[in-house]
């Protein structure tokens, strides 16, 4: 059980990864490299802020706002000095690894002393479970720390999906949606693309530095090679979310990019447990990234190939 918690805490929050790359990958068609850095710099910011004394929400404010500034001037790149929007990522998140290491001064720091949203969290949870250790879920023993980190998550996944999907729903986020897939017809309405494309990324990365930040806090260190291969792992929650719940809206392809990360998350944590080999896991994880985005095709192509084959059997 202390698995499947461990797993659905880390699942809910590379989710807020997962919904970043969403809006950077699938509204704006945009593949934004900037997520390997972006995600870091939200948890180096938080775990410095947080070393120097600042209260753990201001500090993960912070990192979100660090996370928008690193979207936006990859956005700023992309529109408005011509710069190809893959490169653009690359050269942001090649920048941001020497700034991650100037606001950490160091390569890991470790937060597990200092007052964090986790704290908070196990604080809120003393409130409604009581001073009780554990408590029992189907049988099993949970900590109650845990179960109140896997709650407070939830509920702040479940409070930015509502607001994302909200969000898209306006004036702004309909134009944004748009801009995504018929960018001429918005410029021939008198809407600046361009402008539309640097707050998408902007608001992007700051969900993806809001990720850094949980994850720093969650477990109790920022390091600065916490983001290598990251942007894997969010495109694979975001392929499995669409094949698991389709495309019928904004929301429930929300739900999905959700969902995708949660079951992403289980299946790296049960492959984990049976023996895989940590250093593989990268490996897995690109290798299951190819098969997501090639399955769906191989398998359209075979129906067809059977349905012609009945046709001229037939």
């Amino acid at each position: 059980m202390n698995l499947l918690i461990g797993a659905l805490t880390l699942g809910l929050v590379f989710s807020l990864l997962a919904l970043g790359v969403y809006v950077s990958f699938r509204i704006f068609d945009v593949p934004d490299i900037t997520a390997e850095g972006s995600i870091t710099l939200g948890g180096a910011v938080a775990a410095a802020l947080i070393m120097q004394g600042a209260g753990p929400v201001e500090a993960t404010l912070a990192a979100v706002l660090a996370g928008c500034v690193a979207g936006g001037a990859t956005g700023t790149m992309a529109t408005k000095l011509g710069i190809q929007p893959l490169l653009a990522g690359i050269l942001s998140m090649t920048a941001l690894y020497s700034v991650n290491l100037r606001v950490m001064g160091r390569s890991n720091i470790p937060i597990v002393q200092e007052t964090t949203l986790a704290t908070y969290a196990e604080d809120f949870g003393s409130w409604i479970f009581g001073a009780q250790k554990s408590i029992e879920v189907l049988g099993w023993q949970v900590a109650t720390r845990d179960a109140s980190i896997l709650l407070s998550i939830f509920a702040l996944v479940l409070l930015l999906g509502v607001v994302l999907n909200w969000f898209f729903q306006t004036e702004i986020g309909s134009a944004m949606r748009a801009s995504g897939s018929n960018p001429q017809m918005i410029s021939a309405l008198g809407v600046s693309v361009d402008r539309l494309t640097i707050i998408g990324l902007a608001l992007s990365n700051g969900l993806i530095a809001l990720s850094g930040a949980l994850l720093a806090q969650v477990q109790g260190f920022a390091d600065v090679q916490m983001g290598i291969g990251i942007i894997a792992l969010g495109l694979a929650s975001v392929i499995i979310g669409e094949a698991l719940v389709g495309s019928a809206s904004l929301g429930i392809m929300f739900c999905g990019a959700v969902m995708g990360s949660l079951l992403f998350r289980l299946l790296v944590s049960i492959a984990l447990r049976a023996g895989l080999n940590p250093n593989d896991l990268k490996l897995i994880t690109a290798l299951f990234v190819l098969a997501a985005l090639t399955g769906p095709t191989l398998l359209r192509r075979l129906r067809q190939s059977r349905r012609w084959g009945q046709e001229e059997g037939g």
